[in-house]
């Protein structure tokens, strides 16, 4: 067992108390303007700029451009210029693997019987997808959709096409622009957040990490969820692969958790704490009902709704908590 440092014990105060406070604005347009110096060189420091984010948040005025940095599709030491440069050459990089696409694609439908079964599971997901507001404006569209998803499933080896990636690029598209920018945020964000949403990657060190968690935390709980609740926890993967996206009133809420996620603070794998402060919600009920897995799960996917702003709070809460014990190797490792 390992006990952290004074420091870390401080730290992990800081980024629970501002629960204990009315949160200020979140970073407006002017604010964030004055992170940067006359050639667009950030003034402050990227450690800085993610506190202030996870304790207040981004206005959607200045999102997109802040995104681009916490994703990794800019560099934090770029320069105004050089960020033109780059989107420059993303666009055009974007176009040029539209044109690839375009040619490959007859191959592709004759000897990769896995690519039409992605394909058609795209476009199923897709025709679920509400696109119009509750007074009929249309949010998104769907066949500008349908191409990146299969333009990153061709692209990309690794993170392969799973259920939810529709809705996390719809989330993608309605921040930005254009195409070529919600092609490569979602590239980056896949790569930022592999470890924890991507399922043949990162999703079942989460789910051990977080039975770990409960393990060490929550001893009366972990015995229930290991008896007679048993194979809730690992049921729990969606929490992982969709960013706890289903889980939140609105796509506020969404940016507001992810980019929090993004920004490593206050501390890394803090999706697992959130899972964590999740299960929370359900323990007195789980407890008192004496809780099949089966009905956990089902009273799991019953927290919709939820307030990001409320679930981030509890998660830091959480991390100061275990900041405090004397703390297994391996939460150590995983969190520190």
């Amino acid at each position: 067992m390992t006990t952290l440092s004074p420091e870390n014990s401080l730290s992990a105060r800081q980024s629970a108390s501002f629960i204990l406070v009315k949160r200020k604005p979140p970073i407006d347009k002017t604010e964030w303007d004055g992170f940067f110096d006359e050639n667009g060189h950030l003034a402050k420091s990227r450690d800085f700029i993610c506190v202030n984010i996870l304790e207040r948040g981004l206005h959607p005025t200045v999102r997109t451009e802040a995104w681009k940095f916490l994703t990794g599709y800019y560099s934090w030491q770029s320069s105004q210029d050089e960020r033109l440069t780059v989107d420059s050459t993303r666009r055009k990089n974007y176009e040029a693997l539209c044109q690839m696409y375009q040619k490959i694609q007859p191959l592709l439908e004759n000897l990769h019987r896995n690519f039409i079964e992605t394909r058609n599971s795209i476009t199923y997901d897709i025709k679920k997808l509400y696109d119009k507001d509750p007074l009929g404006n249309v949010l998104l569209d769907k066949k500008r959709l349908e191409k990146i998803l299969l333009l990153s499933y061709v692209c990309n080896t690794q993170a392969e096409y799973q259920q939810g990636f529709h809705e996390m690029v719809m989330i993608f598209q309605l921040m930005v622009e254009h195409d070529h920018e919600t092609f490569w945020l979602f590239q980056f964000f896949l790569q930022k957040t592999e470890h924890s949403c991507v399922i043949n990657i990162g999703v079942g060190k989460n789910l051990d990490m977080l039975n770990t968690l409960i393990n060490f935390l929550d001893p009366m709980f972990a015995e229930h969820l290991k008896g007679k609740g048993a194979g809730a926890v690992p049921s729990l993967f969606p929490w992982f692969c969709l960013c706890f996206q289903r889980a939140f009133k609105t796509f506020d809420d969404v940016w507001r958790l992810w980019e929090v996620l993004l920004t490593g603070k206050p501390c890394r794998n803090f999706q697992v704490l959130v899972a964590y402060s999740m299960l929370q919600m359900v323990r007195q009920q789980v407890l008192q009902e004496s809780m099949t897995g089966d009905d956990i799960l089902l009273a799991c996917n019953n927290l919709i709704d939820l307030d990001a702003d409320e679930l981030i709070s509890a998660a830091c809460i959480v991390y100061a908590e275990l900041i405090q014990k004397d703390v297994p190797q391996s939460l150590k490792d995983f969190f520190l």
